[in-house]
């Protein structure tokens, strides 16, 4: 029996409520290091408190991955359960992420900010992993390229929508962008309370219009017996903790050989992405804006004698510098969503593989391009919202920001196509959840280590984004030894 095939708009379905994640998880990766930075974090400190994310991911899309392969509700369905519960307390920590000064008699703004960091991040994985198994779960083999591609489309407009949503407030309605050492400004801390709303809304939408095939069609659709399926469970139940764990050990070490070379470009491709994610927004304010490192972190270490005046004029350069790396990332967004819709065609013609090492290596050069946008004179930005005057180099960066999109479509959508062939449908969810390791460690060995590379580059977190570079490069380079493979029982 073979599964139907879906409709445009049930396809859009299935992924509408990934939209409202991004939105999340963009006003996240935009504003965090800026928030954290006012909160008291200083540059070499940032990449530990970024760990919270990896961290998270890396415990809990394993679990969820599992347990929603063995779950299903009478009306919330297989996934719906962990994709509805995930966005209920990511909103939460949404809300509570601006107000972390109002709780320094629990602990500093600063570690508050941090925990609620691993609550929103640790929501968003538990949110994120069922959407990603659900689209295999769905779709026929012959429509995932394109159920992926929609899923990275409407990931992109959740996360230029929320990337540029702080830039908006501040240039459009007129929110306070300037936050003094200690807060969170008012322009952020709205666009956060905006984001909360629409991530549970839409996650609500998927929940309610998509309905999951029950277990006994689901497993007719897949080919599986499900009275095996059944006897393998109430074995499994039997089981201690560590044969449970040896199982889990022995599906890492035998998982699909396209898994794990997969695993190899998923390193280079998300190291690269921790360090922008990070150090953009302290690149280019020091690198284009010109403020001075000691500007960044502990106010206590700004020289006695910069005035007043002159650190005024620091903070609202690093407000115009936190809102334009909303705008860049925006920017990197909506070109991704564009090449999602051209992704669909392109994989089909040439196939998977090229298309996914294309963009990488466009993405490595785009992110190397940095380095040539050092131009501080002053030009007039003409947004069809908005008019406002910024650094050219800054205006110049939107030209890389269209290779670091095209990298981030295929990131979000190309590996998933060619490894969920090759998975056991049975086991869709946990090995999903597996594949997160390739996602997680990757930004935890760069959160680790990120301050020691910033030494070596001499405090200049523009030389972050120049080796994030190279990394793109050698994920470019790791697509060539993939190989593509079917799971051999696949109807």
């Amino acid at each position: 029996m073979k599964k139907k095939q879906l409709s445009f708009w049930e396809i859009w379905n299935v992924s509408f409520g990934f939209m409202g994640v991004q939105f999340g998880f963009a006003l996240q990766n935009a504003n965090i290091s800026n928030v954290l930075e006012n909160l008291g974090a200083d540059l070499h400190s940032l990449s530990y408190f970024w760990l919270a994310a990896p961290i998270m991911g890396l415990i809990v899309q394993p679990i969820v991955g599992g347990a929603s392969d063995l779950t299903w509700h009478k009306k919330l369905g297989r996934r719906g359960p962990f994709m509805l519960g995930g966005a209920i307390f990511a909103a939460l920590g949404m809300y509570l992420m601006p107000n972390s000064p109002m709780f320094v008699k629990l602990m500093p703004a600063m570690f508050f900010g941090g925990l609620m960091l691993a609550l929103m991040d640790g929501s968003f994985n538990v949110t994120m992993q069922p959407f990603r198994a659900l689209v295999a779960d769905m779709l026929p083999d012959n429509q995932r390229n394109k159920g992926y591609s929609i899923q990275s489309l409407l990931i992109n407009i959740g996360a230029v929508i929320g990337s540029a949503l702080p830039f908006i407030l501040t240039n459009v309605i007129g929110l306070n962008n300037i936050a003094e050492k200690g807060s969170v400004s008012e322009s952020v801390t709205w666009a956060f309370y905006i984001g909360a709303t629409i991530l549970l809304g839409s996650v609500l939408w998927t929940v309610y219009k998509t309905k999951e095939y029950p277990p006994e069609i689901y497993f007719k659709n897949e080919g599986i017996d499900p009275d095996q399926i059944k006897l393998q469970r109430e074995i499994d139940a039997k089981k201690t903790k560590i044969q449970k764990l040896t199982n889990f050990v022995d599906l890492v070490i035998n998982m699909p050989k396209t898994m794990k070379q997969l695993a190899v470009v998923q390193f280079f491709s998300w190291f690269a992405l921790f360090l922008m994610w990070v150090y953009t927004t302290p690149a280019i304010g020091q690198y284009i804006w010109d403020i001075p490192n000691y500007f960044y972190g502990d106010e206590s270490k700004i020289p006695a004698e910069v005035s007043e005046t002159l650190k005024d004029l620091f903070k609202a350069k690093k407000g115009a510098a936190g809102d334009w790396v909303g705008i860049l990332f925006a920017g990197y967004s909506l070109f991704a969503a564009v090449f999602s819709v051209l992704m669909i065609s392109i994989s089909n013609k040439f196939g998977r593989k090229l298309t996914y090492s294309f963009a990488l290596l466009i993405g490595g050069i785009s992110y190397l391009s940095f380095l040539l946008m050092q131009n501080a004179d002053v030009v007039k930005i003409n947004l069809w919202f908005a008019v406002f005057e910024i650094p050219q180099g800054a205006a110049m960066l939107l030209l890389p920001m269209v290779g670091v999109g095209i990298a981030w479509a295929a990131i979000l959508a190309m590996p998933y196509a060619i490894l969920s062939k090759s998975l056991p449908p049975e086991k869709m969810g946990i090995y999903m959840g597996i594949f997160n390791f390739t996602i997680a460690g990757p930004q935890i060995i760069a959160g680790v280590f990120g301050s020691t590379l910033l030494t070596w580059v001499n405090g200049k977190p523009i030389y972050m984004i120049a080796i994030a570079g190279i990394s793109m490069l050698l994920a470019a380079l790791s697509v060539y030894f993939v190989k593509e493979e079917s799971f051999k029982n696949e109807p």
